[in-house]
């Protein structure tokens, strides 16, 4: 199931690795945006520049239902309106006051990411379950050449949900079989690192041919 198969979303991480009121970088082919969770659990995804001095939104901090900027507080909302600015309280932020924000949706524990109008759903990925993600210093077209990302490590079904986040940087999502018990997990979860070895050796005798 390469990347491209996955219409119109992007995967960008396992939901549990994005607690009620955080906020993580997410890393696409576009770029990074500003992945958040409310307090209530409520997911967002926002344009990763502050309207007013374009610092990074991902290293900001979330306070009930709403995202603020670390540089001076301006506070936005799960739709990029922005809310409130600390310096003037009493000030209704304008409407023109906004930063992009983008459809955000959760499956089966995985967070999905559409940089446009998406005209379906994300798959489901009936029968697996999250394990971990693993970054690979190595271009994704390399680790799609390996073979099939439905493949088997340490005996265990596992689909790997890869994405090209540079032209030499992959993130890839690991599920594993919705059977498979705790212990085979840690099994995968140590032969996926083999794995990892083994794709950024291939890049690195990429660069050397």
């Amino acid at each position: 199931m390469p990347v491209v198969t996955l219409r119109d979303w992007i995967p960008v991480a396992l939901s549990a690795d994005l607690p009620a009121a955080t906020v993580i970088p997410a890393h696409t082919p576009s770029g990074i945006l500003a992945l958040w969770r409310s307090a209530n659990g409520e997911l967002a995804t926002l344009a990763d520049r502050c309207p007013h001095r374009g610092m990074r939104l991902s290293y900001g901090f979330v306070r009930g239902e709403a995202l603020s900027c670390i540089y001076h507080g301006w506070s936005y909302g799960q739709n990029g309106q922005c809310r409130r600015i600390p310096a003037h309280p009493d000030l209704t932020p304008p409407a023109a006051i906004k930063a992009a924000s983008y459809p955000t949706e959760e499956r089966n524990g995985v967070i999905w990411i559409a940089l446009g109008e998406p005209k379906a759903p994300p798959p489901a990925l009936e029968g697996f379950k999250p394990l971990r993600s693993i970054t690979l210093e190595v271009d994704a077209k390399l680790i799609s050449a390996t073979g099939d990302v439905r493949t088997r490590l340490a005996g265990v079904d596992v689909l790997l949900l890869i994405v090209g986040i540079s032209g030499s940087e992959t993130v890839a999502h690991l599920m594993v079989d919705a059977a498979a018990t705790e212990s085979d997990c840690v099994t995968v979860s140590r032969a996926a690192e083999g794995w990892r070895r083994e794709c950024e050796q291939l890049g690195v005798k990429e660069l050397a041919s």
